[in-house]
């Protein structure tokens, strides 16, 4: 698949990126860099690898992990992509992997499929009702202010409190 730099469009406007298109950025040190690292379910089986982060520039924050779901769940190879909020998941403590407890092997085949061109806000009040989270009652520009999309609950014990997950590559370390 080709990168392109063009944005991926959002119900808010263009402000939701793949971390891969932008070249001056990176995950920031203290981060672990979880592409290619294995999802798990609630029932313990592994039903994908996170391909990419889909990141809000802006805030420097991730706001969703692109996984792609393994060929061994007999998917169209054009429904193979879901995205979740990178609140709904967390990292495993004992390994390098994903554990995300609302899925299982057999829900994410009830989930609905990611393509790369577009994510409405119809799209993600969609991956909120099949993770069965409440859908914001805040105002459209609080959307992300809600446990699903806390980063916290992701990295946890991984890196520590008040890091940007992401950050410009020429960017110095304030020590």
């Amino acid at each position: 698949m080709e990168t392109t730099p063009d944005p991926i469009p959002s119900g808010e406007g263009m402000h939701l990126r793949r971390l891969r298109d932008l070249s001056e950025f990176e995950v920031a040190d203290g981060n672990p860099d979880v592409r290619g690292w294995t999802v798990r379910g609630g029932d313990g089986k592994a039903f994908g690898d996170v391909h990419e982060l889909i990141v809000e520039v802006e805030s420097l924050k991730v706001r969703y992990l692109d996984i792609e779901l393994s060929s061994d769940l007999n998917i169209s190879k054009y429904d193979r992509h879901i995205l979740l909020p990178i609140g709904v998941a967390a990292i495993d403590e004992e390994s390098d992997s994903v554990f995300v407890p609302s899925l299982t092997s057999e829900s994410v085949l009830q989930y609905p499929p990611y393509t790369e061109i577009q994510i409405s806000r119809a799209y993600e009040e969609a991956m909120l009702r099949a993770l069965n989270l409440p859908l914001p009652a805040a105002p459209v520009q609080h959307f992300y202010d809600q446990p699903g999309y806390s980063e916290q609950s992701f990295y946890h014990n991984r890196r520590p409190d008040g890091v940007d997950t992401f950050r410009r590559r020429d960017q110095q370390l304030n020590e």
